[in-house]
C-alpha cells in the first residue's frame, strides 16, 4: 500500500487555513494515488497552542473543523489529523483516523511530556487505550510524538493487533535532535517488532522551530525512508508487512542545521505575525552582520533595512564594512548619527549627575539612544526589529536594556559566540556576504575608547565552554572546575549568569536551538539568594 506523509508548516490557531492546507494535502495525495496520508501533531490547530486549548470556543472549533474534514476527504483515502479533542471525560491531545466521511477511530496521546519546553499535563488530560485500523491490508496503530519516549504505548499498539506503528509529531529542534528522535524510535522497535513512521512538523511558532525529518524504520530497524530537513512537502512510500521503500535525503551538518534553523525562525516569525519587513542595527561587529544575512536569506533583502547608527567611537572600518555588506546583500541602509541623541540626553541628566564621573551609564545611553531610533522606524514602517545580541552576552549580561535589547524577535538568543563565527564562516562558504574584516576583528561594542569584549569578558572559548556546563547542564562550580576550568573564571562567570536574570526576564523571544535556552526552557527565580559555592 502506498502511504504520504505530509510534513506541513502549519499555523497555531489558523483553524480554517490548516483545515483547507489540510484538505489540499489529502486532496494531492489521493491523486498521487495514496491509500493513507499521515499528517503532524495537532495538525488541525497548530502546535503549540499552549491555553488556546483551555478555551471551549477554541476546542469546538477545531471539533468543527476535524467534522468539515471527515466530510471532504476524498474517497479511498484514509486521512490522520491531531486536534484538541474535548469529551465529557477531559480535554485530550487526540489523532483522529478519518476515511468515509466519517470520524473512524480516535487516539488520545498517553504520555504528556512536562519537562524543558513542554507543559501538556497543565492542559490535557492523559489517555489509556489504543487504536488500531486497518487499511490497504495492514493494521497500524497509532502513537502521538511523546508516547514513543516511554515504554507502554507502543506496546498496547502491537498487543492490539498493529502491524504498524503511525507517529504524528510537534517534535521541536535542538541541536542533533534528529539523532535522538531515533535513537527512541529504535527502542521501541526492538521491544515490540513493529516497523514505524515518524511524521513531523516543519516551520516556526515563536521560540521553537520544527524540523521536520520525517523517517521510517522498517521491521529490522534499518531506515530505508528519510524526509528532508526544513522543508514542507508530501513524501510518499510503499508498504509491505514490515518494509519500506522510499527517498533518501541527506540531513545538513550540525552549523547548518543551526543556520537552517535561524533562517526558518526569522521567515516564518516575521511572516506569520504579518510584518511588513524588519530593521536591525548594523554595527560593523560579527552578531549583527550575521543577523542581518540570516534575515536576508529568511524573507528577501527587498524586506530588509539595516541602520548604521555611529557615535564618536564608532571606528571607521565599523562604518565601511556595514556599507560594504549592506551593498553586497542589496539590503536598505540608512546612517543616523547618534551624538545629537546622546548629547540631548545627557544635557538633560546633567543636573542629576553633577559632580559624578562618566561610567557605564553614559556607554547605555548610547545603546538607548539606537533603540529608541530603530523602535520609530518599526513603529512608523510596520517592521520587527531584530536584536542582535548572542546567547553568550544573554547570559552574562552584557547587554543594554531598551538599548540593544530594544526589538521583538532576538535572533542569535541561543546561539553562542564562538558558534557565531562558525555561522558566519559557513554563510561565507555559500556566497561571501560578510565582509573577513568584521569576521576578523576582535569583538567591541564601541562604547568608549578601544574598547573590546575582552575587557568585560573571558576569551569566548573559555567563556562558552564554562556557560555549557553552567546554563545547559547545571553542572556545579566544582564539576565545572574539574573540566579544566579556573576556579575564579567560573565562579566570575556563574555570578554574572545569576545576577542578569532580570534583564534576560525582559528581553525579546529567539529561536531555540540548543536543549536549554533562556526563555522556555530555563526558568530561574529573579529574586534569590542561592549563590553555589561562590564564596
Amino acid at each position: 500500500m502506498k502511504l504520504g506523509v505530509a510534513q506541513l508548516n502549519l499555523v497555531v490557531g489558523d483553524i480554517a487555513g490548516n483545515t483547507g492546507r489540510l484538505l489540499a494535502a489529502a486532496q494531492a495525495a489521493h491523486d498521487a494515488g495514496a491509500d493513507l496520508l499521515l499528517t503532524p501533531e495537532m495538525s488541525v490547530c497548530g502546535y503549540p497552542a499552549e491555553d488556546l486549548v483551555l478555551r471551549r470556543d477554541f476546542a469546538a472549533a477545531c471539533a468543527a473543523a476535524v467534522e468539515k474534514l471527515a466530510a471532504a476527504v476524498p474517497p479511498g483515502l484514509a486521512l490522520i489529523v491531531g486536534y484538541p479533542e474535548r469529551g465529557d471525560d477531559g480535554l485530550f491531545n487526540a489523532a483522529a483516523v478519518l476515511r468515509d466521511g466519517r470520524i473512524e477511530a480516535i487516539y488520545r496521546k498517553h504520555h504528556l511530556p512536562n519537562h524543558s519546553v513542554f507543559d501538556e499535563r497543565r492542559v490535557f488530560d492523559s489517555g489509556d487505550a489504543p487504536c488500531v485500523f486497518e487499511c490497504g491490508g495492514l493494521r497500524f496503530g497509532v502513537n502521538i510524538c511523546g508516547d514513543i519516549w516511554e515504554p507502554g504505548p507502543a506496546m498496547r499498539a502491537m498487543e492490539a493487533g498493529a502491524d504498524w506503528l503511525l507517529v504524528p509529531n510537534a517534535s521541536p529542534y535542538h541541536l542533533n535532535k534528529e539523532r535522538e528522535r531515533q535513537a527512541v524510535a529504535r527502542a521501541r522497535q526492538l521491544e515490540t517488532g513493529l516497523p514505524i513512521v515518524y511524521a513531523n512538523l516543519v516551520g516556526g511558532q515563536d521560540e521553537l522551530v520544527f524540523d521536520g525529518a520525517s523517517f521510517v524504520l522498517d521491521g529490522d530497524g534499518a531506515l530505508p525512508v528519510q524526509c528532508p530537513a526544513w522543508q514542507e512537502g508530501l513524501f510518499y512510500m510503499q508498504l509491505g508487512d514490515d518494509t519500506c521503500a522510499g527517498a533518501q535525503h541527506a540531513l545538513p551538518d550540525e552549523d547548518a542545521a543551526v543556520y537552517d534553523a535561524l533562517v526558518l525562525a526569522v521567515r516564518d516569525y516575521v511572516g506569520k505575525n504579518g510584518f511588513k519587513g524588519v530593521h536591525l542595527g548594523l554595527s560593523g561587529g560579527i552578531d549583527s552582520a550575521l543577523t542581518l544575512a540570516i534575515a536576508a536569506d529568511a524573507i528577501g533583502s527587498e524586506r530588509v533595512h539595516a541602520v548604521m547608527m555611529p557615535s564618536d567611537y564608532t571606528a571607521s572600518i565599523s562604518v565601511e564594512d556595514s556599507r560594504d555588506m549592506a551593498k553586497r546583500l542589496g539590503v536598505r541602509y540608512s546612517e543616523i548619527a547618534i551624538r545629537p541623541i546622546f548629547d540631548a540626553f545627557a544635557a538633560q541628566l546633567a543636573g542629576e549627575f553633577a559632580g559624578l564621573a562618566p561610567d557605564t551609564t553614559e556607554e547605555n545611553l548610547q545603546a538607548r539612544a539606537r533603540g529608541t531610533l530603530l523602535m520609530a522606524l518599526s513603529n512608523k514602517f510596520g517592521t520587527l526589529v531584530l536584536t542582535t545580541g548572542n546567547k553568550s552576552e544573554m547570559a552574562t549580561g552584557y547587554a543594554t536594556l531598551y538599548g540593544d535589547m530594544a526589538g521583538g524577535f532576538a535572533v542569535l538568543k541561543d546561539v553562542a559566540k564562538t558558534r557565531v563565527y562558525r555561522l558566519a564562516n559557513l554563510r561565507n562558504r555559500r556566497g561571501a556576504v560578510i565582509p573577513q574584516r568584521i569576521i576578523d576583528r576582535p569583538p567591541s561594542a564601541e562604547l568608549r575608547p578601544d574598547q573590546t569584549d575582552q575587557d568585560s569578558l573571558p576569551p569566548y572559548d573559555i567563556l562558552d565552554g564554562i556557560l555549557e556546563a553552567y546554563v545547559e547542564r547545571d553542572l556545579a562550580v566544582h564539576e565545572i572546575v574539574a573540566q579544566g576550568f579556573d576556579a575564579a573564571t567560573v565562579k566570575r562567570v556563574i555570578r554574572m549568569v545569576d545576577l542578569a536574570e532580570y534583564k534576560r526576564r525582559q528581553a525579546p523571544p529567539g529561536p531555540r536551538i540548543t536543549p536549554r535556552n533562556f526563555g522556555k526552557d530555563r526558568r530561574y527565580p529573579i529574586t534569590s539568594k542561592y549563590r553555589p559555592d561562590l564564596a
